[in-house]
């Protein structure tokens, strides 16, 4: 039966909602903060599908390297200090999830989830969307050290036990793969299934079929909170209050990003989680323009190949709602690719202009994908972190699903909206 949808939140999740939301035939209204040429964490991100990415950030050692790096600020990860309730309570629900036991739960649901999106965007690539430069190469988690080249080669053993498919390369093996970068590496791990693309060409896809599937868009419209049939034992929302009007729906999906947690609140609803500032810069034409993708792995950094140019993206900065560009990150991100890429120069850079987005990171490191029991017609679906674009196609099918009121097609319950509402 086709429904009245309101999806709020204009980003990679929200737009892949409504995209899926639209062809199961639902009626999709989309309400978004920003403008129709809005920038979202997406944009300017590394365009990586990632399959390899199957551990959650909430893992073991993370909360020691954490500590190490957040007195430095040009790291890969940085928590501005400051006394902040919020931040205290993120922080220790993180130490709490960081641990073997969580990692061996999520890692199957993560690497099912990433498998699945992948194979999406093939579909998307082949039959739906205009082209947005879906590349099939793989990625190169490239290794400085030896002594990281042998950690990494355990990951990849795990990698291969969930399905995972990865390849220890030494430093020859991994120049052959990519014969247009000179690297300074001791080796990589080849994961071929990851894929890489241009998310911008990839939202602006994504949107333009929305229109034509008739998903109606409220552009430069901020929720400013929502009315509920309050005959109901369990209010079921009825409208969500905007700044540019009153939107009645029969199912809402809120996918607002970073922004979650204040919509949420006032509903009782209780979405532990705070932005982590991502950092990007991308050469339009570099001096050497590798064929695949690939991580720095000690030093956190995505580089990127995106037609002609190359994007290096990179670090998670807990801080607030903010687009401040802090110099000390970015100088951060130039050293790194120095170090792996010695033949490019600190001049390279001088004209690019830094790009900065808000990822929304929960404190468990999994996203929120879901009902809650909170309001038994709203769906939550935010709280992916770094892997908002990999995981967008994905998303969207199960909110789609849950819309639809079927059994989701995947085990959900380890994302449920609702586990830390006690």
């Amino acid at each position: 039966m086709a429904r009245r949808v309101l999806i709020i939140g204009g980003g990679v999740i929200g737009l892949c909602s409504a995209y899926y939301a639209a062809t199961a035939g639902h009626r999709v209204t989309l309400v978004e903060r920003g403008a129709p040429d809005h920038d979202t964490c997406a944009h300017g991100s590394a365009g990586m599908i990632t399959p390899s990415h199957f551990v959650p950030l909430a893992a073991p050692g993370m909360v020691a390297l954490g500590l190490k790096w957040m007195w430095n600020p040009e790291s890969p990860f940085y928590i501005k200090p400051r006394l902040d309730r919020e931040l205290l309570s993120w922080g220790w629900k993180f130490f709490r999830a960081a641990n073997a036991a969580h990692v061996d739960r999520a890692a199957p649901v993560l690497a099912e989830l990433n498998l699945a999106s992948r194979a999406l965007f093939e579909e998307l690539a082949d039959t739906s969307l205009a082209d947005f430069g879906l590349v099939r190469r793989g990625l190169l988690m490239l290794c400085k050290s030896p002594a990281v080249l042998d950690e990494e080669a355990h990951f990849a053993d795990r990698a291969n036990r969930v399905g995972v498919p990865a390849e220890v390369l030494d430093a020859k093996q991994a120049a052959a793969l990519d014969p247009d970068a000179r690297m300074d590496v001791a080796g990589a791990i080849y994961f071929p299934k990851d894929c890489h693309l241009d998310p911008r060409r990839f939202m602006a896809a994504l949107q333009a079929k929305c229109e034509q599937l008739g998903v109606q868009f409220r552009w430069n419209s901020d929720v400013t909170g929502f009315a509920s049939h309050a005959q109901d034992a369990t209010p079921r929302l009825a409208a969500a209050r905007t700044s540019t009007g009153d939107i009645e729906a029969d199912e809402f999906v809120l996918a607002g990003g970073s922004w979650s947690p204040q919509l949420a609140r006032p509903l009782g609803l209780r979405l532990p989680m705070l932005p982590g500032k991502g950092y990007s810069l991308t050469l339009p034409r570099p001096r050497q323009l590798p064929q695949l993708c690939s991580i720095l792995t000690e030093a956190r950094v995505a580089v990127t190949p995106m037609g002609s140019s190359l994007r290096f993206g990179g670090t998670m900065e807990i801080g607030g709602l903010d687009h401040d560009i802090n110099p000390l990150r970015v100088r951060g991100i130039i050293k790194s690719a120095r170090r792996y890429f010695p033949d490019f120069t600190e001049s390279d850079f001088e004209s690019v202009q830094p790009w900065c987005g808000l990822r929304p990171v929960s404190p468990d490191g999994l996203p929120y994908l879901g009902r809650t029991a909170k309001c038994p017609n709203l769906t939550i679906a935010t709280g992916h972190a770094m892997t908002g674009l990999s995981l967008g196609p994905v998303t969207g099918r199960l909110v789609g699903e849950l819309l639809d009121g079927k059994q989701p097609s995947m085990d959900l319950s380890l994302l449920s909206p609702d586990r830390f509402a006690a």
